[in-house]
């Protein structure tokens, strides 16, 4: 798979570049990347406007929460935004139950960050835990399927996990931590994960799926429609840095740092790092780092110096891997193997994905009824099929 098939530039305003699939350039060496993450920008804008949607989605979650435990399920990590997410929550008088997802993985600073921030705001905390062979088995079976975003078991895991929570709970609305304009819209063709239930038949090694998560469209249909929850991103609307979340969290909590976006997972971490930008010359953070030169977090410059770094210290990278190959049960003869076979795409693989995407002109009343948002991979797909046409 080569994704670097253009002569090689440079988005004049980000660091948007031609290893990322479907981009293009206008006159001025504008992406459309870029323009996409404008419109997000616009669409979404901070400031009185953006604090007002928010106040007045709070006053509904209240509302809604009333008789019940919560006002709301709050997914978290270990990691700034998540974290940061839960102090929000208090400020604003809200009852959350942060609720975080045991894959195995979850690095031991990650945890602990977990601990002292919901104790100290007095949070409740839920812990789903996958049984240890079934993680291991998915992912060994998405790493011999050879496609780029063998976490996609995990992300599948932590959205079924919300909603069945929540469902559980007969809580209303659904918080996550997600900020684009801090991590950028990821191109499909990166992140796009197929189905989990085919890729486990084909190249696992038989272990039963009985404690894994599975979200059906059915099923969120069902929550959104019938049981009226609602998925929330309150970085949508609020203003937020993450370079003064995460200090604020170090010195009010303890808080701990625990490397780059997304590392509060070892796997994940080693996904970024060694799997994706090695195997097939994918670096996550150039979109990443444009998104936060659009929004003032840095500049450009400062994005281009950063982006040339290596991913971490070759000896910890290398331990890393050695890590993640122990738990998965892989040797080294066999991990080469892996490593030399021909590199996939999601799409080469059955995935809902492509069914959702069919079908969105007809579901956006659905999505109304799901989400309290548009979600940014239904307005980059109505984004770029028209900038195509």
């Amino acid at each position: 798979m080569n994704f670097q098939e253009k002569p090689y530039q440079v988005c004049s305003k980000g660091i948007w570049d031609t290893s990322i699939p479907g981009i293009t350039f206008d006159g001025d060496g504008v992406s459309n990347y870029c323009r996409f993450q404008e419109l997000m920008m616009d669409t979404y804008p901070r400031g009185d406007k953006g604090r007002a949607d928010w106040e007045a989605l709070v006053a509904r979650m209240k509302v809604k929460g009333r008789g019940r435990s919560y006002d709301c399920i709050v997914g978290v990590s270990g990691g700034v935004d998540s974290s940061y997410l839960l102090v929000l929550m208090k400020k604003y008088g809200l009852r959350p139950l942060a609720v975080n997802l045991d894959n195995g993985f979850n690095s031991k600073i990650a945890v602990q960050n977990l601990y002292k921030v919901t104790k100290a705001l007095d949070i409740d905390l839920e812990t789903y835990v996958i049984d240890y062979e079934e993680v291991t088995d998915l992912l060994y079976a998405y790493m011999r399927a050879g496609i780029p975003w063998i976490d996609s078991p995990t992300d599948g895991a932590i959205k079924a996990v919300m909603y069945k929570i929540a469902l559980k709970e007969n809580v209303k609305f659904i918080v996550r931590g997600n900020d684009f304009r801090s991590e950028g819209k990821q191109p499909k063709e990166w992140t796009s994960g197929a189905d989990v239930i085919h890729i486990h038949k084909k190249f696992g090694r038989g272990v039963c799926l009985k404690t894994y998560p599975k979200l059906s469209i059915p099923k969120i249909i069902y929550a959104g429609v019938f049981r009226r929850i609602r998925d929330i991103r309150p970085y949508y609307y609020l203003s937020y840095k993450k370079q003064d979340a995460r200090k604020m969290l170090q010195e009010q909590f303890g808080w701990q740092d625990y490397g780059g976006h997304h590392h509060e997972n070892l796997f994940t971490k080693f996904v970024m790092s060694y799997w994706l930008p090695r195997k097939f010359g994918i670096d996550k953070r150039r979109i990443n780092l444009s998104a936060q030169v659009l929004s003032g977090a840095m500049t450009r410059d400062s994005a281009l110096t950063q982006v040339e770094k290596p991913f971490g210290v070759e000896e910890e990278i290398a331990a890393l891997k050695n890590y993640v190959l122990k738990k998965l049960d892989i040797n080294e003869d066999e991990f080469k193997e892996i490593w030399d076979a021909p590199n996939k795409k999601a799409a080469d693989f059955p995935a809902n994905d492509r069914y959702i995407y069919g079908a969105i002109k007809y579901a956006k009343p659905l999505i109304d009824q799901i989400y309290a948002f548009v979600p940014m991979s239904v307005m980059a797909h109505d984004f770029f099929k028209k900038e195509q046409n």
